[in-house]
């Protein structure tokens, strides 16, 4: 949906309430126009902001997306689609997506904002990414895990065999990157070991981006420039 011109002018001075909404899974979704871009906010968390949405933008910076083996993505935790917004308006990079998002409010945001912006083929599951990833047969080049409830990934998505599942449905070469918050010192020490303790001994080859607030987790240096 395009916002109306007036709106998108005024939104480079002040935010611009759209649209507000709730689920059984977020008590509430607001969407926001911001500097001309649609922004998702729970009360305590940012989950898209379009090409503004910097801990990916500067994530895949720093990343030769040359490298992947091939086009499949995966997306755990879709939002607004920054990231196939990002990869596109950015980095001129076309792939197909599937995105994986629990919450059907979120999907009807997702479609009624973003989705008219992103060339690209997706498909939607509306499903929970822990069982999708321990069901799924497909193989993937890219895995984005940017999987969020207000500001906590849910526990089962920051334990070992969730990050062992995730290893076997990658493609060899492929890469996964997992987004972790690092905003306050609390979080960057509960970063910073979860990296060391749970998600470097399953990618032994892991290196972890300070971006924007967020560590960035990547399961090899080979993809980096």
């Amino acid at each position: 949906m395009k916002a109306p011109f007036h709106k998108r002018l005024l939104s480079y001075f002040w935010e611009q309430q759209i649209e507000s909404i709730s689920s059984e899974i977020n008590e509430e979704l607001s969407v926001s126009l911001i500097r001309g871009r649609y922004q998702l906010y729970t009360t305590n968390a940012i989950y898209s902001f379009e090409d503004l949405y910097y801990n990916f933008v500067g994530a895949f910076k720093k990343m030769d997306l040359e490298k992947l083996p091939g086009r499949k993505v995966l997306i755990l935790g879709f939002g607004l689609g920054s990231i196939p917004i990002i990869l596109e308006s950015k980095f001129d990079a076309f792939f197909e997506y599937t995105a994986i998002e629990i919450d059907e409010a979120v999907l009807y945001l997702a479609n009624k904002y973003a989705v008219p912006k992103i060339n690209a083929p997706i498909q939607f599951v509306c499903a929970d990414a822990w069982q999708f990833v321990n069901t799924t047969e497909e193989l993937y080049d890219l895995v984005l895990v940017d999987i969020f409830l207000d500001d906590v990934i849910p526990e089962k998505f920051s334990q070992k065999t969730f990050l062992e599942s995730l290893s076997e449905i990658i493609n060899p070469e492929g890469v996964i990157l997992y987004n972790k918050l690092a905003l306050t010192e609390e979080d960057k020490v509960e970063s910073t070991q979860f990296f060391k303790d749970i998600f470097n001994p399953v990618f032994k080859n892991g290196v972890a981006l300070e971006v924007k607030g967020n560590h960035m987790l990547i399961n090899h240096q080979n993809i980096l420039k």
